[in-house]
């Protein structure tokens, strides 16, 4: 195994031969013959399709293969097996048979030849049934064995099986990916199943957690305001990957890079997962919601040398995986079959599937070389990004992985975005109420110029969070000092320790209605400056009902009321509810005298001038809670005046005068320390202010603005 790479064994994927570049098990492709034969196009492609499905797998040390066929995904022996001949059904490293008359939806497998040898890293077992990495789809049968695909021999009945889809017979209606620009972009990160799975979201049990629930609460997701669903992964995962009587729920745990899960389908059938997703995706378009998916191309299901093999970076006795990861493995994101397996990925999920972007997770993994070493022009991102099919499409990088490499602001490439972890801590940080936090809080404010400057960047470069799937939700990161992961099995060993969180006084729920009140105005400043900075905001499921998760920040593994959307918090949490659907709604667009004006045109078009208390005397030093700004639109003869106050006591700020052509009053926008309906009103309903100061509250936020004569 001289490059590091080879279709290996005993696992969920078992020895997963790679397909060749465009050809899959497919009733629209029409190759898999002899070399020449891939080159033949027209009525004889055409009439092969028709006439039957090809395959076609890359193997490079393997000495033998068997297609199977099954007509149940749990038969314990396949419906006709077909082995290819190394002299007629193979060319270069590619194995391949045309197969007449397979139409779609049929189930199939892979049994492979080769070395059995773990000390140089070959662990080939023809007894394991394996699934094709090209697959479009996957089905899994009901007493699948995670143990059985570990263990050396038989494992047909239990075992995972791909399905042939003609991805030609689908009618998008006119549908393509929506392009919009990442300025008037605003993510939801949401998980498929956790939606609306839950019994309060009034969804027909048949398609609670499915794609088609998720359909079903499409209005909801229009009325937020939000432009765009970022859905944790979709991919076919292992859901026993996960502690002894627990399920991995997120879904980092990929065993396709290619096929929807098909637990996220409501139908039964081996098509039923591709259809119902790209309904999906032409409902969220129609409603004009883009769809970017959480790809995970770092990684596979299948956890350390003790376990499967597939394509990894081996350590240097190859016996043992490197793991960049976390998980156990890593994807050898640096090898040319590998390369082209993703980028073939990403264009399937474009053009076959209409998404309109991707989040990478962990995506520094994918900046190292066969060996681990970072090289500072990684192949695989540049392939990704210079791609023409991929041009206009999202691309947001998670710019650091589980070994140290932390890449935020230096990431390789020109047009990626990326998650930015930097304006996560300090903005938590700041609203906490830690010292030496005002010019990097304000830097973050600005779409991070420290981090992205040096580049020439957009600020849209920078995606600014304050919560994910990853650690605690908004509520209980105002709720806890501490996690609390006991359920996961793990000793609350889980989870990040460190989460610049602040429970307000008291650990968990309380009646307390004092620290109640501070807990949600927490929440509101947070959504106030997520929404008011430079880049693009992304927000977590259920933040906006301040959805707790009981002081867990590790919940992968929970598929429970833990981790599912309650949909009675919209009732109970009314209060935030309106304010961020109305923080929403400004940010997007809003109208100002007939004029088209973004909320985050106040930081990138205004001209900015620094106050603290008192005008024109910032306090940048280092026991500083606190800093005002005012901003002037002057295509829109609008002035705004901004203060972030994070200390513990009310402060009166001084106002700057509005003279221009007139004198027009200051008015109040938001005040996060006000009670609703007064904590943020529409333009018009603003009320007007009298004096030349503003008492700003205790752990506050406070927007005014004046129209110019």
């Amino acid at each position: 195994m001289s490059d590091g790479f080879e279709a290996g064994s005993s696992s969920p994927l078992g020895a997963t031969p790679l397909l060749r570049q465009g050809f899959g098990a497919q009733a629209a492709f029409a190759a898999g013959l002899p070399a020449e034969a891939f080159r033949k196009t027209g009525p004889y492609a055409e009439a092969l399709a028709k006439a039957g499905v090809n395959f076609s797998v890359f193997s490079k040390h393997a000495t033998g293969v068997r297609l199977l066929l099954f007509d149940r995904v749990d038969d314990p022996q396949p419906a006709r097996t077909i082995r290819l001949d190394p002299s007629a059904n193979r060319t270069y490293h590619y194995w391949h048979a045309f197969v007449p008359a397979v139409q779609a939806g049929q189930l199939y497998g892979y049994q492979v030849d080769g070395p059995f040898d773990p000390s140089s890293g070959m662990r080939f077992d023809p007894d394991k049934v394996l699934l094709d990495p090209y697959g479009r789809g996957v089905m899994v049968p009901r007493n699948y064995s995670r143990d059985a695909a570990h263990r050396r021999g038989d494992n047909t009945a239990t075992a995972m099986k791909s399905v042939v889809v003609d991805v030609a017979a689908y009618d998008w209606e006119g549908d393509a990916p929506l392009q919009r620009p990442s300025s008037r972009t605003i993510v939801y990160e949401m998980h498929v199943r956790g939606f609306t799975r839950h019994p309060s979201s009034g969804v027909p049990e048949r398609t609670r957690g499915t794609f088609v629930g998720l359909v079903e609460k499409i209005p909801y997701l229009k009325r937020l305001g939000i432009t765009a669903v970022e859905l944790l992964p979709v991919f076919q995962f292992d859901v026993r990957d996960s502690p002894p009587g627990l399920v991995n729920y997120w879904g980092y745990a990929p065993v396709s890079f290619f096929a929807p899960h098909q637990a996220y389908s409501s139908r039964q059938d081996p098509l039923g997962p591709v259809d119902e997703f790209r309904d999906m995706v032409k409902a969220l378009h129609r409603a004009g919601l883009e769809v970017i998916l959480d790809v995970v191309f770092n990684h596979t299901a299948e956890g350390d040398h003790r376990g499967p093999t597939l394509y990894y970076m081996l350590e240097e006795d190859r016996a043992d995986y490197a793991d960049y990861s976390g998980t156990g493995n890593t994807l050898n994101a640096d090898h040319p079959i590998v390369r082209r397996m993703i980028v073939d990925s990403l264009r399937y999920w474009v053009n076959e599937m209409h998404v309109d972007g991707f989040r990478f997770d962990l995506a520094s993994i994918l900046a190292r070389d066969s060996s681990g070493r970072v090289i500072p022009n990684p192949p695989v991102l540049w392939d990704i990004e210079s791609d023409p099919t991929l041009a206009g499409t999202k691309l947001i990088a998670e710019a650091w992985d589980a070994a140290g490499l932390y890449q935020v602001g230096t990431f390789t490439g020109d047009g990626w975005k990326e998650w930015n972890g930097r304006f996560r801590d300090d903005v938590r940080s700041f609203f906490r109420g830690e010292e030496g936090l005002i010019e990097r809080f304000v830097d973050r404010l600005f779409g991070s110029p420290s981090l992205y400057g040096h580049k020439q960047r957009e600020p849209e470069a920078s995606v600014n969070f304050v919560t994910c799937h990853d650690g605690f939700t908004l509520n209980d990161l105002v709720s806890y000092d501490c996690k609390h992961n006991e359920s996961n099995g793990e000793g609350n060993r889980d989870g990040a320790d460190e989460n610049r969180c602040w429970n307000c006084g008291v650990e968990g729920p309380t009646e307390d209605p004092a620290v109640e009140k501070l807990r949600t105005r927490q929440v509101k400043n947070f959504f106030t400056a997520a929404m008011l900075s430079a880049g693009m905001p992304m927000m977590l499921m259920g933040d906006e009902v301040r959805r707790t998760q009981r002081g867990n920040n590790n919940a992968y593994c929970q598929d429970n009321e833990t981790s599912w959307f309650d949909w009675t918090l919209l009732a109970k949490q009314a209060e935030v509810h309106r304010f961020v659907t109305l923080l929403n709604a400004h940010r997007v667009l809003r109208d100002v005298e007939d004029e088209r004006v973004a909320l985050n045109q106040l930081i990138r078009e205004a001209h900015i001038t620094w106050h603290g208390v008192r005008l024109d005397e910032p306090d940048w030093g280092h026991s500083s809670h606190s800093v005002a700004f005012t901003a002037r639109l002057t295509r829109e003869r609008m002035l705004f005046h901004v203060i972030l106050n994070a200390y513990w006591e009310p402060l009166e700020f001084e106002l700057p005068s509005v003279v221009d052509g007139g004198q027009a009053p200051w008015r109040r926008w938001i005040d996060t320390f006000l009670d609703s309906p007064h904590d943020l009103v529409e333009w018009e309903q603003a009320p007007s202010l009298g004096g030349s100061t503003y008492r700003t509250g205790p752990r506050s936020v406070a927007v005014l603005f004046a129209r110019l004569g």
